[in-house]
């Protein structure tokens, strides 16, 4: 079961009694101290304030869907090229008027949204200012339980807060406000709060590792992050196209149980797949064949046990390629070719 989230658009921690220390300790914690220190003084300069401002016509939208309907919020980011390129969570900066970005030395420059993918919950903007301090990505695929982490950013509009804490576990999934998993994220116990999202994750050594997104609430040290890597990866395709582009097929569906002779019958490797309850007219799906009440089984021979499964599978590399889908129909499996289009673009 995914658990319940707090996407952070708006924060302050409390922290518990303290506990003496013997002058043995001192040493120890004087190293923690400078390495925290170490890291906000490298990092620090890169983060910015987001303030954003959202037109009428947005948050009646909003009012449409889950999305909390809010005027106007902010968020914090970083900045990651001299030229004013930021990273940011996307629903920080989502369906933007106007977007400003406060500075450590006081100045209030307006930004523009460079790109925005929700599946992942990132965005870039560009800050309109020269010669920035930007922060040096790190890898987040060496990362270890246990490792020590900070976070800055801009609770409840705190500027430049900081809190530290380490790496509790790593690959965890979360679900996007899209619907979406996010894979492989960062969970840690580096306090967080409402206006933290979009800034960075850092390691000991200045590096960022993570971009800071959401909190289990109400529970207490259950904070998590994009990796990097990830962040990386979306934001050269976001600077370059403006999107991250993904296959899809036209369909909705959700996860049925089979039952055990159909599973035999046709050597399936789970119970569970993915039974079709619409199709989009003009989509992949229905120039392929697909109905209502097919049930998926398998995508170009990977198995698919519910929509996550075929979302992970869907990549920009399938867009307008020949592929397979294996459906059960009737109680016969059928192999169907399709060619999977770009998600977001409207069927002719």
């Amino acid at each position: 079961m995914i658990p319940r989230l707090r996407f952070m658009t708006g924060g302050t921690s409390d922290g518990g009694p303290s506990t003496p220390l013997g002058h043995g300790d001192e040493p120890l914690l004087d190293a923690y101290s400078r390495s925290v220190m170490s890291a906000v003084d490298t990092v620090g300069p890169s983060v910015v304030k987001i303030d954003v401002a959202r037109s009428r016509r947005a948050r009646r939208e909003a009012s449409r869907t889950d999305e909390r309907p809010h005027p106007g919020g902010s968020g914090s980011g970083f900045i990651f090229t001299p030229d004013g390129l930021a990273l940011t969570n996307s629903h920080v900066v989502h369906r933007a008027a106007k977007i400003s970005a406060h500075l450590q030395d006081g100045r209030e420059v307006p930004a523009d949204l460079v790109g925005d993918d929700p599946d992942s919950d990132l965005a870039v903007i560009r800050l309109q200012a020269d010669d920035l301090p930007a922060v040096t990505l790190g890898d987040s695929s060496v990362l270890r339980p246990g490792q020590l982490v900070i976070a800055i950013g801009n609770p409840l509009g705190f500027q430049t807060s900081v809190t530290a804490g380490v790496v509790s576990a790593l690959g965890r999934t979360l679900r996007a406000q899209s619907g979406r998993l996010i894979d492989n994220v960062i969970q840690t116990d580096a306090a967080l709060n409402p206006g933290n999202s979009g800034g960075p994750l850092v390691d000991s050594r200045g590096r960022v590792i993570g971009v800071n997104t959401a909190v289990i609430l109400p529970a207490q040290g259950l904070c998590f992050a994009i990796p990097v890597n990830t962040a990386r990866f979306v934001a050269s395709h976001l600077i370059r196209d403006g999107r991250v582009k993904r296959a899809q097929l036209g369909i909705g569906g959700h996860i049925v149980r089979l039952r055990k002779p159909i599973v035999r019958a046709h050597s399936l490797d789970g119970d569970s797949a993915l039974m079709v309850v619409h199709v989009e007219t003009g989509s992949p799906a229905h120039v392929a064949g697909l109905r209502e009440g097919d049930v998926v089984i398998a995508f170009n021979d990977h198995s698919i046990s519910g929509v996550d499964d075929l979302h992970r599978l869907l990549t920009q590399e399938h867009i307008g390629v020949k592929s397979r889908l294996s459906v059960l129909r009737g109680g016969e499996r059928l192999l169907v070719e399709i060619v999977p289009g770009e998600s977001g673009q409207v069927a002719d």
